[in-house]
């Protein structure tokens, strides 16, 4: 007997069909049916177009640039300081491709009704086939809010930070093509606290609003170092002041710039953050003179805004790995999405990325509808309320996602680690929940009308007698001002759960609201694949399933 007739020791089969290539716009009822719902359907061709891309060659970039991680190098070959990131040719593709669709500028170019929902939705898909490039992208399209506060800069730098074009080179403002800019707040003494900075800023001249100034201190956290600009912090007499701090000087030689170290960081692998210095260098003040926060705050809102989108891909992306993996794989000779557990499972989690999306959109809408009152208000609120929610409900969800793929879903071939690894970032990035309940309360505190202006919202609970006694049990919670900020993080909680039951059942399909109020409101389920008897799993499955 031949040993050579063992070489083959078995067939290869019960597997599932790879989803490479598939469009994430066209398999995702649920993305169609809510950038309709808020106003987003003039983008339709795009967002097809975009949801090709971000199924087939971004989401192989995706997997590229976070197998070669940015590389920092402090010195050129002649032994000359540089400071520069280099990252993988797949890290620029990703980048040029989002800047080329303007997921950075589309809703400032063409501020039209749905044109910030169509923004959040393109970068929704962008988003599940590399987070980590969201960070640059976020923070050059929220740049434009603060910018705007100071027109003479404005001037020179939107121009570059809205075009399509994406021009990585080290040069600079008035030799490029396009523009990204950073941010850098954090100290390595107050993290959040950036009211400790220690950071200083000395007039070069008269000082004031837009004048240049020279700054000395450091920053714990810069993100991403390659940007073109950052939006940082600094003290001068007045206070605590906003500033844009280029790479470059106006001569063209380098600003007194410099990175420490690159972060070693648990995920976000694709993305270079950094620790940077300042020894004298040159920035603008941006906004009035010691009111730094509040000019920042304008930049800040808006990437609150996109650590909601972050984490609701994430877990739609985890949803459409688990579904997808269920629909084909066989346990016990039953198709595993068939199986009654399993449906329960999937489910349940096809409910928590719809009503992460609903609730993001919904902000997309407030954005597109500023200046009207009623809207400002919930856009004030439920940023903060939206950001601690869904980004606390992405890890856990995105964790019981991978169980559905058992030991497949723990391997790196996988996608599911990195989504994994992702997901934490965007709870602690711009405010960890402590901060957004913190901050819940100091808006229903201290800007008048925003209370009332949740409660109009909400409404009567759109005649559902469990979100009527939620909301009703709500405002006993808000009257009851005992020890609140102890109990912060369940009341953020129960306007979350609430507004999105309220938008649910406000879209009218009732299998998804029904289930929704059942399982979150009336209900007691501890962990995802809990739905109470009678729920229409399958209905639930078909509306979230790929079509693959």
């Amino acid at each position: 007997m031949s040993a050579s007739q063992f070489a083959e020791t078995h067939e290869v089969f019960n597997q599932v069909p790879s989803l490479d290539g598939a469009n994430l716009y066209r398999l995702d009822t649920p993305l169609q049916a809510w950038v309709k719902h808020y106003g987003g359907s003039f983008a339709e061709a795009q967002l097809q177009a975009y949801g090709a891309l971000a199924g087939g060659p971004l989401m192989a970039a995706g997997f590229l640039a976070n197998e070669n991680k940015p590389v920092f190098k402090t010195h050129d070959r002649y032994g000359h300081r540089v400071d520069l990131v280099e990252f993988h040719p797949a890290y620029h593709e990703l980048m040029r491709t989002a800047i080329a669709h303007g997921i950075p500028s589309s809703p400032w170019q063409d501020p039209r009704e749905g044109a910030h929902v169509a923004r959040a939705a393109m970068n929704y898909l962008h988003n599940q086939a590399e987070a980590g490039n969201a960070c640059p992208l976020t923070m050059t399209f929220a740049s434009v809010a603060s910018l705007r506060l100071q027109p003479d800069l404005a001037e020179v730098w939107l121009p570059k930070v809205l075009s399509r074009e994406y021009d990585p080179r080290n040069l600079p403002i008035n030799e490029k093509t396009g523009a990204t800019i950073g941010m850098a707040m954090t100290e390595k003494q107050g993290g959040t606290d950036v009211r400790a900075n220690t950071t200083r800023a000395t007039p070069v001249g008269v000082g004031g609003p837009g004048q240049a100034y020279e700054l000395v201190g450091h920053k714990w956290f810069c993100s991403a170092p390659m940007c073109d600009a950052f939006l940082t912090l600094a003290n001068t007499d007045k206070g605590l002041s906003c500033f844009l701090l280029p790479r470059h000087r106006p001569d063209g030689t380098r600003n007194q710039f410099y990175v420490q170290r690159l972060k070693n960081k648990l995920g976000n692998w694709a993305n270079a953050s950094s620790e940077v210095e300042y020894r004298g260098a040159l920035a603008w003040m941006v906004g009035e003179e010691g009111r730094g926060v509040a000019t920042i705050i304008e930049m800040v809102a808006l990437t609150r805004f996109d650590c909601m989108i972050g984490s609701s891909s994430l877990m739609r992306q985890a949803l459409t790995q688990a579904t997808h993996h269920c629909a084909h794989r066989k346990v016990g000779g039953r198709v595993l999405a068939e199986q009654p557990l399993m449906q329960n499972v999937l489910a349940d989690l096809a409910l928590e990325s719809e009503a992460a999306l609903a609730l993001t959109l919904r902000l997309g809408r407030a954005l597109d509808r500023q200046h009207d009152e009623q809207e400002d208000k919930f856009m004030r609120l439920m940023t903060a309320v939206g950001k601690y929610w869904i980004c606390k409900r992405a890890p856990t969800m995105i964790a019981e996602a991978s169980e559905c793929l058992g030991g497949a879903g723990y391997v790196e071939e996988t996608i599911m680690p990195r989504l994994y690894r992702e997901a934490p970032v965007n709870s602690i990035w711009e405010g960890s929940g402590n901060v957004q309940c913190l901050d819940v309360l100091r808006a229903l505190s201290k800007e008048p009308g925003v209370l009332e202006a949740l409660f109009h919202e909400l409404g009567d609970g759109s005649g559902d007698r469990y979100l009527q006694a939620h909301i009703q049990q709500l405002k006993n919670d808000f009257a009851d001002t005992a020890d609140i900020q102890y109990r912060a993080r369940q009341l953020t909680e129960d306007v979350a759960v609430a507004m999105q039951a309220k938008l649910l059942l406000e879209a009218g399909n009732s299998t998804v609201s029904d289930a929704f109020i059942a399982s979150r409101i009336a209900g007691r389920g501890r962990v995802y694949g809990t739905l109470p008897r009678g729920t229409d799993v399958e209905a639930l499955l078909a509306r979230s399933t790929p079509l693959v």
